[in-house]
């Protein structure tokens, strides 16, 4: 391990008053190193804030093998009890590989833009990363999933989701270049809660943007402006006319993914929002939407151009 002995190091990990974590070198099978948001490895001694950010990464790094195997453990444990109690738990990991390979993609793409990595610390790209987890859990377990891509896949993205092993192999397209060097333009469509257009349905051959950015409202209206700048077609889903929120209709990236892919499998508006909004939005379904519902078609258009 790179200078561990390092006198001042040992002393701050072995002062858990300082560190408020009970762990000390003898602890510490791996050494992760530390670096910087351009990737570049941060010279030792490190400072009292580095030093807490390379004990986080150290205590992950060095559990990760023990998670591992507790959460296997714990999985077979699950299956035991549901095959005693006849519970059907759905289709395991190899299952959902294969019906990877078997099931036919929808011609509806979403994309994921992450040309804003510079625009957020640290924390805020993770949250990013953990969304697009989520993403890709429900796309994969879903009967009709859609096309989906990750765009302008910058350095510091690749350095978050390294900690996720076998990424390569997900059933998603990472792209180092923008959507506008991939997809023709008027195929493009950006989804923006500032947009004055609204969604009603989803058109075939068309490729859906979700701005892969968590900025706690920084930047408002950012992805607007740059669907705008770049002639882009751009609108909004259609919460206001189907449910009413207690708070700001602003989703996470796997809100607005979910909600996608649930109208595109042929759930109506409502039972789309509903079902994918949390509780803590207090959605609830607007009475004048609730009247015209059977009127309403929510399935995916094809488009004739």
């Amino acid at each position: 391990m790179e200078n561990l002995n390092n006198a001042s190091i040992e002393e701050k990990i072995n002062d858990s008053n300082y560190l408020n974590f009970h762990y000390t070198l003898f602890d510490i099978k791996i050494d992760p190193g530390l670096k910087d948001d351009d990737g570049n490895e941060l010279p030792r001694p490190f400072t009292k804030s580095q030093m807490r950010k390379w004990l986080k990464k150290v205590r992950w790094t060095n559990s990760k093998a023990e998670k591992r195997a507790k959460e296997k453990e714990r999985a077979k444990e699950r299956k035991r009890e549901a095959r005693i109690a006849n519970i059907d738990l759905g289709p395991n990991r190899k299952a959902l590989k294969k019906m990877k390979l078997e099931k036919p993609k929808r011609n509806i793409g979403i994309i994921i833009d992450l040309s804003f990595e510079n625009l957020m610390i640290e924390k805020d790209r993770y949250k990013v990363i953990k969304q697009i987890l989520r993403c890709y859990s429900v796309n994969r377990r879903s009967e009709s999933p859609l096309q989906f891509y990750v765009t302008s896949f910058g350095e510091k993205s690749k350095i978050d989701m390294s900690r996720h092993n076998g990424y390569e192999n997900w059933d998603i397209v990472f792209q180092e270049t923008s959507y506008l060097e991939t997809f023709p333009k008027e195929k493009l469509f950006y989804l923006s809660s500032e947009s004055d257009n609204v969604i009603e349905s989803f058109e075939e051959d068309t490729y859906y943007i979700i701005g892969g950015l968590v900025d706690h409202n920084q930047h408002k209206g950012l992805c607007h402006k740059i669907a705008v700048e770049q002639g882009i077609r751009h609108g909004q889903l259609p919460l206001g006319k189907y449910v009413n929120m207690k708070t700001r209709k602003v989703l996470t990236i796997d809100h607005v993914f979910e909600i996608v892919l649930r109208v595109c499998e042929g759930m109506s508006w409502q039972d789309a929002l509903i079902k994918v909004l949390p509780l803590r939005k207090g959605a609830h379904i607007c009475h004048s939407a609730s009247n015209n519902s059977s009127n309403v078609d929510s399935s995916c258009d094809s488009d004739t151009h």
